[in-house]
Parts: structure tokens; C-alpha cells; sequence
């Protein structure tokens, strides 16, 4: 008896549910729709990057509704690599070492070129004296006044001023070469600083926009509540997912405003500048097929790895020129000068000159030399090793980079196609919803699922266009 009772109970409480259904059903079909419809989503989905971040100043950050003066000024990517190398401190501090080492190679030549040297000395001396202290000369000291001049002339020394310039002139140009691979060094932080700036815009526009949506379905649910239409669960419901959109909002702002901060930094600014970043609205291209041309080409015009390829050629020239230093050193002197004031009875001309040849011989130094040159053999040697493993570095990050822009471009479609399909899931949650045929639930999983989705497919889209500028800089493309 007690089981029938229960049945007729349960069964009694199915038809009231019914009822009340069809009740709420019937009303909310024949009342126009409270809830708002499912957000367009062609600015995300179809249209071009530059007019989400064109659109995006409307939604900016109180910083950047008010910024600073020259604020607000379009930038696009080869703007903001120009700027960067222009008023970038690494880029001109590599200039200014290149030019420095250009002076290291005049004065390694110096060495090849004649010395000269003039003197003027006057005396006033007690006759005939002679120095008692100090010297080994035994001059005498006279009341005379003259000038003269000498000069120096390196005949050789069998190779090793001649190797000394010729390492000096190598390390010359891997210094240019130091200095256009941080001129590729400050462009890949420019464009990675400006994509993920343009990034973090549009995903501010998408936060701006999930709040919009929902901040729509709370103030609509909570009157359908007032009506008696929803329960108090919807509306909690409701108000979660409106203070999760401000969070992601909060989280966004914040994002957007760092990234423009570090933009600013890598241009070489020193005060916060908010530009209206414009980026190309070309549609985006596959990778390059093949991965071995652009291994072979980055093996070529890598400027870091030329760098060290003349540092290498550098230290074996230095090798050789330590070496050298065990041949003797050849060189010529002359001198040449005039007497005016002198005692006559000491001077028989008012003039002196002379010309000779010096042979300098290295016999034994305590084994300095050969020492010298064993270390700056092995010192070539290991920069010869280094080279090397940079090469295999950048067989490793071309091949690597090349797989990630492929991967990178897949994701863009897939993103996109995960994105209309959200969309269109959303729309069909809000309509069960307004119809009464699904719960709160269904409808916030529904808009939770499509603001990640639009999150994902404009990642995957700035995604891509970072990635080609990565593969650019492994193989060494020319800004």
C-alpha cells in the first residue's frame, strides 16, 4: 500500500511538471524573446586583424582613452620596425663598437707605417762637466741650444704585422655582422611586441564583447525572475557568468596595457605612447614547402653565424702572427739635426745626421713566444668548434620553426571552423533557452564554449603571423 502511494505520488508530480512546462512554454512562445540573441561574430570570425584593432580604441583602458601627448597615432608593423631600429640603444651601441673596431684596424697598421718624431733641446750646463750618477753615458754637458729630428721605418718581420692587420680587418666585419644580427634581434622583439599587442587588443574587444552578451542575459534574467518566469537559480547562474566576463575583462585590459608598455620599451621610448596598431589586411599565406632551401639559405646569410665565421679566420690570422714573432724584426732609423748655438771648440759642424738598418733577433725568452702561439692555435681551434655548433643550432631552429609556422597555420582553420560551430551552438542554447526547453546551464556552457573558441581563433591567427616572423629571423632575412 505504502508503494502505491508513492507511485501515485510520483506520478502526480510528473503531471504537475508537465503542466507547469507546457505553461512556461506556451508563454514564452507567445512573448517576445527577453534573452538577446547570439553575438555577431564576424569581426572575430571573418573579418581582417587591423579592423578588430582599429575598432578595438573604443573599448580601450581608461589609460588609453586618455593618452599620452602623441598618443593615438597609427603604427603598422614596418613603421614600427623602422622606429625601433632608429631609436633603438642596442642597435646603435653595435654601430658605435663596429665603428670602434675600425680604429683597432688603423692602429694595427700603424705598425707598418714610418714613425717620426722632432725634439728642440736647449742647456745651460757648467762647462765640461759630466754626469756622475744615474746613466752610463758619459757625456759631456755643454751650454749648446738644437733640433732634430728621427724616424722608423719596419722593413718586415715575415708576417706578422701583415697577419695582425688581416685579423684586425676580420674582426672588423664580424663585428658588422654583431651589429646587423641585433638590428635582426631588436626587429624580431618589435614584431613579436607588436603582434602580441594587436593580440591582446583583440582579445580585450572579445572580453568587452562576452560582457556585453551577458551582462544582457543577467539584467534579462533577472526581470524574468521579478516575473516569476525563472527561478532565483538562474539568476545566480546568471550573475556567475557576468562576474567571470568582468574578471576575463579585467585580466584582458591589464594584458592589453602591458604589451603596449613593452612595445613602447623595445621602439626605444621612454614614456607610455598608446598607438592605433594597423596590421596588413593580406590574407594569410602557407608556409614555404620545403624546409631544406630555407635551412641552406639560413646557413648562408645568418649574421650571427658569419659573425663567428670571421672571428674563427680572425684568431687563426692572430695565430700565425704570434708565431711570427720568432723570425727577426728588420727595420731602418735615420736622424738629422742642426746645432746653432754650441761651443766651437767641441762642435766641428752645426749639423749632425745619419741613416742605418737594425736587425732584431730573438734568441731566448723563456719560452713566451712558442707559448703565445701553441694558445692562440688552440684559441682557433675552439672558435672553430663554436662555429660549428651554432650551424648545428641553426639547422635545429629553422627545422623547428618551420614546423611550428605549419602547425601554427593549421590551427588557423581549425579555430575558425571550432568557432563557427560555437556560434552556432550558442544560438541554439539561447533559443531552447527562451523556449523553456533547457536549463541556465546549457545556455552559460553554450557562451562559455564560444568566447573560448573566439579567444582560440584569434590567438591562432596572431599565433601565425608570429611564427613567420620567427622563421624570417632563423633564416636570416634582411629587415
Amino acid at each position: 500500500m505504502n508503494n502505491s502511494k508513492r507511485n501515485l505520488f510520483s506520478l502526480v508530480c510528473v503531471l504537475l511538471a508537465s503542466a507547469l512546462t507546457g505553461t512556461l512554454a506556451a508563454q514564452t512562445t507567445v512573448t517576445k524573446p527577453l534573452l538577446p540573441d547570439a553575438p555577431k561574430t564576424s569581426l572575430i570570425a571573418t573579418a581582417g586583424i587591423a579592423t578588430e584593432a582599429q575598432s578595438m580604441q573604443s573599448a580601450a583602458s581608461p589609460a588609453q582613452t586618455n593618452p599620452q601627448p602623441g598618443a593615438n597615432q597609427s603604427l603598422t608593423r614596418a613603421g614600427a620596425e623602422q622606429m625601433a631600429i632608429k631609436n633603438n640603444p642596442r642597435i646603435s651601441m653595435g654601430r658605435l663598437l663596429a665603428l670602434a673596431q675600425h680604429q683597432v684596424v688603423r692602429e694595427t697598421r700603424a705598425a707598418e707605417l714610418p714613425t717620426a718624431n722632432a725634439a728642440i733641446t736647449a742647456m745651460d750646463a757648467e762647462d765640461a762637466s759630466r754626469i756622475s750618477a744615474g746613466s752610463l753615458t758619459a757625456s759631456r754637458l755643454f751650454e749648446h741650444a738644437g733640433a732634430g729630428g728621427g724616424f722608423t721605418q719596419l722593413i718586415t718581420d715575415f708576417g706578422k704585422t701583415r697577419n695582425l692587420v688581416a685579423s684586425s680587418k676580420l674582426q672588423e666585419k664580424a663585428q658588422n655582422a654583431n651589429a646587423l644580427a641585433t638590428t635582426q634581434d631588436i626587429v624580431l622583439a618589435t614584431d613579436q611586441a607588436f603582434y602580441n599587442a594587436l593580440q591582446a587588443q583583440a582579445l580585450l574587444k572579445v572580453a568587452q564583447q562576452n560582457v556585453d552578451t551577458r551582462g544582457t542575459t543577467d539584467t534579462q534574467v533577472s526581470e524574468m525572475t521579478k516575473n516569476k518566469l525563472k527561478s532565483t537559480l538562474d539568476l545566480s547562474f546568471a550573475d556567475v557568468n557576468l562576474s567571470q566576463a568582468k574578471l576575463l575583462l579585467l585580466d584582458a585590459r591589464n594584458n592589453a596595457d602591458s604589451t603596449m608598455a613593452a612595445l613602447d620599451a623595445v621602439l626605444g621610448l621612454d614614456r607610455q605612447v598608446t598607438y592605433s596598431l594597423t596590421d596588413e589586411t593580406t590574407s594569410l599565406q602557407a608556409p614555404p614547402p620545403d624546409a631544406e632551401q630555407l635551412i641552406q639559405l639560413g646557413l648562408q646569410q645568418r649574421p650571427d653565424l658569419q659573425a663567428l665565421n670571421y672571428s674563427q679566420q680572425a684568431a687563426v690570422k692572430f695565430s700565425h702572427a704570434q708565431r711570427d714573432q720568432l723570425f727577426p724584426t728588420i727595420s731602418a732609423a735615420g736622424t738629422a739635426g742642426s746645432v746653432p748655438i754650441r761651443p766651437a771648440q767641441y762642435y766641428t759642424a752645426n749639423w749632425w745626421g745619419g741613416i742605418g738598418v737594425n736587425m732584431n733577433i730573438p734568441v731566448f725568452n723563456g719560452f713566451l713566444y712558442s707559448a703565445q702561439a701553441k694558445e692562440a692555435t688552440i684559441r682557433a681551434q675552439a672558435a672553430s668548434e663554436q662555429s660549428r655548433d651554432l650551424r648545428d643550432q641553426i639547422v635545429r631552429d629553422i627545422r623547428t620553426s618551420w614546423l611550428a609556422a605549419n602547425t601554427a597555420f593549421q590551427r588557423v582553420s581549425v579555430t575558425a571552423e571550432l568557432l563557427k560551430e560555437a556560434n552556432l551552438a550558442l544560438t541554439l542554447a539561447q533559443t531552447r533557452y527562451q523556449m523553456g526547453l533547457s536549463s541556465i546551464v546549457e545556455l552559460s556552457q553554450a557562451q562559455y564554449q564560444q568566447t573560448d573558441a573566439a579567444i582560440s581563433n584569434t590567438n591562432a591567427q596572431y599565433q601565425y603571423r608570429l611564427a613567420l616572423a620567427t622563421l624570417n629571423y632563423q633564416i636570416g632575412a634582411t629587415p
